[in-house]
């Protein structure tokens, strides 16, 4: 008896290695899957993310009697009317200080240049040891490989996002316009009333947190674009709605957009006034602002809505940022929050939704 209960120990003791390492390959397989094939998976999880936050919108619609199919076309029709606008607003103000930048950096280097003075010496004196020291050689020939100029560059990526919105703004209107299609032959095909029960709680309650904390955090940061934009005008930078725009976007992204905003607008403060003392009064003053919205505006509207870890939230934030860039960056909190819900309705992976909470 006792050895029968060895064996069967052994035997279960021997499965659980072997569980954590199938485990491990197949989340490094779905990373690695995620990186390479992400300019398909990126406007699908887009459309999927912007689906959540205009179906109530949709819905809205579906009750005064406007059809599906239609009201997703009147719900798209005027969010690309709001986007393009602003772009044709933004985009003249924005090209001109991208043009203004490297004469900026120029006089930058000029000045640190000034202050590596003694470096640069002990760098010539180590250069002519060296060629004092070099032994005499052949000269090869040198292959030198012509990179991408700006404008190609340029190119290609507006080819690309062009290529990703496009396929985007498709799959949203067809999420749209399908209604509960989706959800209903999820329901149809699962063998089991719980499974049945449990997909139906998963989906709604996805959709009811997701799309609450997206029409929140867009109004929360359409009100800090606001504020910022008139902090700018009274502090004197020129454009100030195109970095209440910048801030509204970048206040997606936790922690670190704030940082980059300020970063950005103390450039710009040095840029126009052409001193230091400027650069930091834009620069604290949009810093500032975004401290109030984040300590006291945005925990006070959310409460508790949002449960993630502070520390794998920025974790998060920092991998869905190398793996798709700053779209996986502007993504991260609605995805790390949908992965949590999902794992706390499956029970094996309860451990995992506990660990990503508070």
């Amino acid at each position: 008896m006792d050895s029968t209960n060895d064996k069967e120990t052994g035997v279960t003791t021997a499965l659980v290695p072997r569980s954590f390492v199938t485990t491990g390959l197949f989340v490094l397989a779905l990373f690695y899957t995620l990186y390479l094939a992400r300019d398909f998976f990126l406007p699908i999880v887009l459309a999927i993310l912007l689906h959540f936050l205009l179906r109530p919108a949709v819905r809205a619609l579906k009750r005064a009697r406007i059809g599906e199919p239609i009201g997703a076309g009147v719900v798209l029709a005027l969010l690309i009317a709001v986007f393009t606008l602003a772009f044709y607003e933004l985009s003249g103000p924005a090209s001109q200080w991208l043009a203004a930048v490297p004469p900026a950096l120029a006089r930058i280097e000029k000045g640190i240049a000034q202050l590596r003075g003694p470096v640069q010496q002990v760098r010539r004196a180590a250069d002519q040891v060296e060629k004092m020291t070099a032994v005499a050689a052949r000269k090869t020939p040198e292959v030198q490989i012509r990179e991408p100029g700006l404008t190609e560059t340029v190119f290609a990526g507006t080819r690309s996002l062009i290529a990703t919105l496009s396929v985007m703004v498709l799959l949203l209107y067809f999420l749209l316009a399908s209604g509960d299609l989706f959800l209903e032959k999820t329901v149809k095909v699962l063998p089991t009333l719980t499974d049945k029960k449990r997909a139906v709680g998963i989906a709604n309650n996805m959709e009811d947190h997701i799309s609450r904390y997206l029409l929140s955090m867009t109004a929360i940061n359409v009100g800090l674009g606001v504020a910022q934009a008139t902090a700018m005008f009274i502090v004197g930078i020129p454009n100030p709605v195109l970095w209440g725009f910048m801030a509204s976007v970048l206040n997606f992204i936790p922690y670190l957009g704030a940082m980059v905003g300020s970063l950005t607008v103390a450039t710009v403060g040095y840029l126009h006034f052409g001193e230091v003392g400027g650069a930091a009064l834009a620069g604290l003053t949009y810093f500032g602002i975004t401290c109030v919205e984040g300590g006291f505006i945005t925990p006070m509207l959310l409460a508790r809505r949002l449960t993630l870890n502070p520390v794998i939230l920025l974790v998060g934030i920092i991998f869905w940022g190398w793996l798709w860039g700053i779209a996986g960056a502007l993504l991260a909190v609605p995805l790390m929050s949908s992965i949590k819900i999902f794992c706390d309705h499956i029970e094996p992976l309860a451990p995992v939704g506990e660990f990503m909470g508070r």
